[in-house]
């Protein structure tokens, strides 16, 4: 029996150029060139293959599904909940304070830090502040539910004071994560604090209301706080000037009184 033997790059070519050869002795001088084919997609690794490297394939945050985002924005929840980096916080908290509102809002209204009554329900703004709030937002022809409300902190601190740099840092992760799942299309910064840990202002609020910043992409506008208006009732006009800015950039029209 003939030995088998493997053929080499040369044996290749050697026998491309015969066959070219004889191509040419039959009259054919022109070939078409050829089609190049497709790039292979890879195949997505089976689960023995994901075992062996110990990781799983998660979509990319623009892939995901409405029901996945609620999803992973409910499991984010928890996650916050049991959240102990700021020990001071952890310690006299009496729960955390996550967010609340649709995902793919027109608009995210981000405050300060939870109140009393906010640490109380669990729910952002709903003590004074946050009625006043919600009678602003009924004013541009929403309704609460149709935006989405947070915070820069998910805990309140001791006595309402402003969150600390620490605290805002460690807080950055749960806001980062709320909004990449969100995915508003514009943010109402509420406070001097909403506009420092959003978008790194220095300037104070007085300076910085009525102006556009930038957050990944996504607009700012600046404006007081709600807790502001109620102990200065007359910085309601500058609020609702800002208010107007927004819906202007929003496209939408302002609603008559």
């Amino acid at each position: 029996m003939a030995e088998h033997r493997e053929e080499g790059p040369a044996d290749l070519t050697a026998q491309v150029r015969r066959h070219l050869e004889s191509l040419r002795a039959a009259g054919v001088d022109w070939l078409p060139a050829p089609t190049p084919l497709p790039e292979r997609i890879p195949e997505a690794p089976s689960v023995a293959a994901k075992g062996l490297f110990e990781t799983e394939i998660v979509a990319a945050p623009a892939a995901l599904t409405v029901d996945r985002r609620r999803l992973d924005l409910q499991m984010l929840a928890e996650q916050v909940a049991g959240c102990t980096r700021c020990k001071e916080l952890a310690a006299t908290r009496t729960q955390t304070v996550f967010g609340v509102g649709r995902l793919d809002p027109e608009v995210c209204f981000i405050g300060e830090a939870p109140g009393r009554d906010e640490d109380a329900v669990g729910e952002p703004f709903v003590g004074a502040a946050g009625q006043l709030l919600t009678r602003i937002i009924v004013a541009m022809g929403l309704k609460r539910e149709e935006v989405y409300i947070c915070n820069i902190l998910r805990c309140r601190p001791p006595d309402n004071r402003p969150p600390t740099p620490d605290e805002a840092a460690n807080c950055r992760e749960w806001l980062q994560k709320t909004l990449e799942l969100v995915r508003p299309k514009y943010i109402c910064a509420l406070g001097a604090s909403a506009v420092k840990h959003l978008t790194g202002a220095t300037q104070g609020i007085t300076r910085m209301r009525g102006k556009w910043l930038d957050y990944n992409g996504i607009p700012v506008m600046c404006t007081f706080h709600p807790s502001y208006l109620l102990r200065d009732p007359t910085k309601k006009r500058e609020v609702w000037e800002d208010m107007k800015a927004l819906l202007a950039r929003m496209g939408r029209l302002v609603p008559a009184k």
